[in-house]
């Protein structure tokens, strides 16, 4: 006869742990779930993805309603269980269904904490936790203006990132100095703050609120040092606390959370707890992994299989807000811990920290490249020895190097709890290619995504292994073109790739890289000697490599002989003089002569990846053609306007233009700026017009109007011309 297991909690570590049931023992029970909500299963990671609308909810369903009934599982969604009766092993629903059991699983997950502000309880004031929470946020975005979120850790940041995408303005109050301040250092807290300021968010630090205020609904919030900030709309996302009301009531014994053994079991017989509504160790987690890891712990124990206790879990943290990747792990802190490697790349806003304490790794934090991400856990977990960190650079990129040392049990995708074994086993046996057939087939950087670079590495690695000549298949969704038949990598990838193999000549690029020409060609070779350039890899008591394999032209100027530079001029000569009529115009004429020998002062001596003309023009009188130019400076009754990304030629392409200063020094600083980006992120050969349109001149745009940034770019310059 069928054993009765009924599992209250429909939520991703219920659902995970009766998916490991049914394949160890698919025919030993009748499986009865209940769920709060009325709804299949989804995964909740997602939820910010749907709040920012990249998803809708039946992309984050991960257990339709098809799967229940083909799997024997009955499901009751939309019922409450409000009570369990121990002595009768028996659980009763708010809508008074009873359902007895042989077993009993309790995974009632956690509910958003509800800080004891004045003023919590009113119209406008939500939680950011389900997708009820998501629908909300869209309904008061379809009427209201500024939405306001306390909280400045992952979900907060999350729930604010939906809150932009919906067209708000939104701001975050946050009582710590420092975002994310228990999972990064200030360092890498201050590039996130900046990058999404960059998006349009607003940050208030340091700030505790006292009241919510508003009549009827919420208006505004007042801070403790009596400040105050209009709102509409005030999303509480400060944290969980776990939701154990059943269990207390149950007289199961509970402390912050149901407290568990390391096989799941809680203090009266036959009755489990698992994921965020357990406590283990005295840990409450809120993570996926963890949850996950129990689930599997907690099948073997209900089908009376053998297995290994479960120990605990280092918690780790994966920000998932577009574009933005950050990881933190283990214990980060500075108190108790020695810095083991620090990497910060200002240019490229890169950023890795590793801490460990008596020689073994005990943390780290990336930002930027989150590559390493899952080699770093592994480490952490296990307390690897540091020597570790260094003895792992091979020549590869990053997250090739962590792809080959990971080991085929260690997980790949912790969001659906898929191995680096596995994924390698759906690779030879389906004979994937990319990361999408991968995803399709395994899961694998399907969810949040964090773990993508990786697979790429994986399928990568893999394709290199099996194929015993050509080229090496990329796995992007896009053909990647290599540099030249030498090699493998496109220009991109050889920019990373120079970067981790920290080489400094041609010859440590053609040894580490792997290339097949040992001299290399013509066209890889002056890439090559570029990128070792620009990216400041080269020993600077060398010879400057490129020599005069850079073309170099600067029209001439008022009857005066062309130095060289790695700009082009277009300015106006001598005859233009006799069109002044004011004192004015000759101060703009002034002004030009000192714009022109200035950014020839900067640059001349710099390779660039591409011939850059600059066109400057001390008036709308005087065309210079600044539109078409790849950097156009021209004099307006306001000041100084700056264009770049013009080209004359077929075909052609206006400037664009990036800001308006009153002081030339400052146009000088915008169009260096320009220049330094465009020197240290394009590809080699490609001309600035091309640069921008495949990269957008948006973020152009803000980079050169942030006055800090500027300078640190041109500060970069001064320091590349000292040392260069």
């Amino acid at each position: 006869m069928m054993k009765k297991l009924v599992v209250v909690g429909n939520g991703m570590a219920g659902i995970k742990c009766v998916e490991e049931i049914l394949v160890l023992e698919p025919e030993r029970f009748q499986i009865t779930i209940f769920g709060a909500e009325p709804r299949p299963g989804y995964n909740r990671v997602l939820l910010s993805k749907m709040l920012q609308e990249e998803s809708s909810f039946k992309h984050i369903v991960t257990h339709d309603w098809d799967w229940y009934e083909e799997n024997g599982v009955k499901l009751y969604a939309g019922e409450r269980v409000c009570r369990i009766d121990v002595a009768a092993g028996m659980v009763e629903t708010e809508s008074g269904m009873k359902e007895p059991y042989d077993m009993l699983i309790l995974a009632t997950g956690s509910l958003p904490f509800m800080p004891p502000i004045p003023g919590a309880r009113k119209q406008g004031v939500i939680a950011f936790r389900d997708v009820n929470d998501c629908e909300t946020m869209a309904r008061y975005a379809k009427t209201y203006r500024k939405a306001t979120v306390i909280g400045g850790g992952l979900l907060g940041l999350e729930a604010a990132q939906g809150l932009l995408n919906l067209g708000m303005e939104t701001e975050v109050v946050h009582n710590a100095q420092c975002l994310m301040n228990r999972q990064l250092d200030r360092t890498a807290a201050v590039l996130l703050q900046r990058k999404l300021e960059q998006q349009g968010m607003r940050f208030h630090l340091a700030k505790e609120t006292v009241n919510i205020i508003g009549r009827n609904r919420a208006q505004g919030l007042m801070f403790a040092d009596g400040d105050r900030l209009e709102t509409d709309l005030v999303v509480l996302a400060v944290g969980i606390r776990p939701n154990i009301e059943l269990a207390q009531d149950s007289g199961l014994t509970v402390n912050r959370a149901i407290v568990v053994d390391d096989y799941m079991r809680t203090s009266i017989p036959s009755i489990y707890a698992v994921g965020e509504c357990a406590e283990h160790r005295g840990i409450s987690y809120g993570l996926v992994a963890p949850l996950y890891e129990q689930g599997k712990v907690l099948a073997k124990v209900i089908c009376g299989r053998e297995t290994a206790p479960y120990e605990g879990t280092v918690p780790y943290a994966q920000l998932k807000v577009a574009g933005i990747h950050v990881f933190s792990a283990g214990d980060i802190r500075d108190e108790g811990n020695e810095t083991a490697v620090m990497e910060y790349n200002g240019m490229l806003k890169v950023y890795k920290k590793v801490m460990m304490h008596g020689g073994a790794v005990t943390g780290a934090i990336l930002f930027g490249d989150t590559a390493e991400s899952t080699s770093l856990l592994g480490m952490v977990q296990r307390g690897a020895p540091a020597t570790e960190l260094t003895s792992r650079d091979n020549g590869g990129s990053k997250a090739e190097d962590a792809a080959a040392a990971l080991p085929e049990e260690e997980t790949v995708c912790a969001c659906n709890g898929v191995s680096k074994g596995a994924i390698l086993r759906a690779i030879t046996t389906d004979k994937l290619k990319t990361v999408e057939e991968v995803k399709s087939r395994t899961k694998a950087s399907g969810s949040c995504g964090g773990c993508r670079p990786l697979v790429a590495a994986l399928v990568k690695n893999s394709l290199s292994q099996s194929t015993v000549s050509g080229p090496v298949v990329t796995p992007t969704a896009q053909e990647v073109v290599p540099v030249c038949g030498c090699t493998h990598y496109d220009h991109d990838s050889l920019k990373t790739a120079m970067v981790d193999a920290a080489c400094q000549t041609p010859d440590e690029v053609v040894s580490r890289l792997g290339w097949t020409r040992q001299q290399g060609c013509e066209l890889c070779r002056p890439a090559v000697l570029y990128y070792l350039e620009s990216l400041g890899l080269r020993d600077r008591s060398a010879t400057n490599p490129l020599g005069a394999g850079v073309v170099v032209q600067v029209t001439p100027q008022y009857g005066g002989e062309a130095p060289s530079a790695g700009l082009r001029f277009t300015n106006l000569n001598a005859e233009n003089r006799a069109f002044v009529e004011s004192d004015l115009m000759d101060q703009a004429f002034v002004e030009v002569a000192w714009l022109r020998e200035r950014l020839v002062t900067l640059w001349g001596s710099l390779a660039l990846p591409a011939l850059v003309t600059v066109a400057i023009c001390p008036g709308s009188a005087y065309p210079a053609g600044v539109l078409v130019h790849d950097i156009g400076i021209s004099r307006s009754p306001v000041g100084w306007e700056v264009y770049a990304g013009g080209h004359a030629e077929h075909p052609v392409r206006q400037g664009q233009l990036l800001g308006l200063e009153e002081d030339p020094a400052e146009a000088v600083l915008m169009a260096v700026a320009c220049l330094q980006i465009y020197r240290h992120s394009a590809r080699y050969g490609e001309k600035m017009w091309e640069w921008i349109e495949r990269t957008g001149v948006l973020a152009l745009r803000e980079s050169v109007l942030d006055a800090a940034l500027r300078s640190g770019l041109a500060g970069s310059l001064r320091t590349t011309m000292l040392t260069g």
